[in-house]
């Protein structure tokens, strides 16, 4: 059942529960998606555990009025969620763009979050989106770094957002089909309703300039130099990367995991693409549930 909860900067955000143990979690989704997509992860939690599952700004049944140009601040509705959930320690876990969420909130909020755990995570640098010659294919180098390049973008981004405008569930399919679900995809009912919240989405652009501005390392990245924030990163923390994943390489998983350091573990996982809690739920669990215990 989707909870509704109004936070002190005038957005609403939606949630999931499940559960009523004392370990509690919040899970945080990636870009084209919301809090569905961790369904299966909640229904398989031992009965220790209580789990939250929110929509981010623009996303699901959340509001979006006022627009974002920073994951840190889609952290703050998650400071102001759990502040009025009253949540005072907890775990989070991360998918993908949630990764780069929960790290600023990590680092912003250490007392607050318990351990920490990566699923296929934007990397430190950020996602880099680059320009496109002629074939449609990326100009190394050259980096979109504005919102009006990024919604120009013809490969990545301007199909995307024709889809969402034409409800178009098809395209958004092909798209996961393609380069999300390449080991396993859902049945067909659990597919309907993830395409039915991907079309829910209106924050896209917002969300790609946010991931090519994202950069908590001591480095440039070719957009911007870096924070240096990952080194206030102590919580203990998994990483699980999959070893085939289309959408965020390997390289990326890996460089977390050592700038974090001694607090950090990683798990490379072979016949795993960008969606491990649907390659394999019960391996995703075990790893999950042995790294929280």
């Amino acid at each position: 059942m989707l909870k509704m909860i109004d936070l002190k900067n005038g957005e609403k955000l939606a949630y999931r529960e499940s559960g009523e143990g004392e370990k509690v979690i919040v899970l945080v989704h990636g870009n084209m998606s919301s809090s569905i997509h961790w369904d299966t992860v909640m229904a398989s939690l031992p009965q220790q555990y209580t789990a939250y599952a929110v929509d981010l700004r623009g996303f699901g049944a959340s509001s979006y009025n006022s627009k974002i140009s920073t994951l840190k601040e889609l952290s703050e509705d998650l400071k102001l969620f759990v502040d009025q959930l009253g949540l005072r320690k907890f775990s989070m876990v991360a998918w993908s763009t949630g990764g780069g969420v929960v790290m600023h909130f990590a680092i912003d909020y250490p007392n607050l979050v318990d351990k920490l755990i990566l699923v296929e995570s934007v990397g430190i640098k950020g996602y880099p989106m680059f320009r496109k010659d002629d074939k449609g294919q990326p100009i190394p180098g050259e980096f979109l770094m504005t919102k009006e390049e990024i919604e120009a973008d013809p490969i990545q981004v301007k199909p995307i957002l024709a889809a969402y405008a034409a409800k178009d569930k098809n395209f958004i399919k092909l798209v996961w089909d393609s380069a999300i679900y390449t080991f396993k995809k859902p049945d067909e009912v659990r597919y309907d309703a993830y395409l039915n919240e991907i079309l829910k989405q209106r924050n896209l652009v917002d969300i790609d300039y946010a991931l090519v501005h994202f950069n908590i390392s001591d480095a440039h990245n070719g957009v911007l130099q870096g924070s240096g924030e990952i080194s206030k990163l102590k919580t203990p923390t998994l990483v699980i990367q999959g070893e085939d994943d289309l959408v965020v390489p390997k390289s990326m998983g890996v460089e977390i995991a050592e700038a974090i350091g001694e607090t950090a573990k990683l798990e490379l996982l072979p016949n795993g693409g960008h969606a491990p809690l649907e390659d394999d739920l019960d391996r995703f669990m075990n790893l999950i549930l042995d790294f929280l215990e």
